[in-house]
């Protein structure tokens, strides 16, 4: 089942970032832009090259992933988080 919503900040609903869930599959979006992808089957996260963006899309996809910038780098660093064109 396909479902879009809105993240969540302390206030509720926050524009223009969302949660898009398609099976076992997850995305992050910000505005129109596709940040982060989640396959809760496979346990693997990829990024888009334009992950570390705007304070407020970072601090989104943050929460996304429930860690920091810094551990993100360092999955990136490491291979363990894959790199890839999410919006083509």
């Amino acid at each position: 089942m396909f479902k879009v919503c809105n993240m969540e900040g302390p206030k509720g609903p926050v524009k223009n970032q969302f949660r898009i869930i398609d099976g076992h599959i997850e995305y992050f979006q910000s505005y129109s832009t596709v940040i982060a992808k989640k396959n809760f089957a496979t346990g693997e996260v990829t990024l888009d090259p334009n992950w570390n963006c705007s304070k407020t899309t970072s601090k989104y996809r943050s929460i996304f992933l429930g860690e920091s910038s810094k551990e993100t780098q360092k999955k990136i660093a490491s291979g363990e988080y894959k790199m890839m064109d999410l919006n083509c």
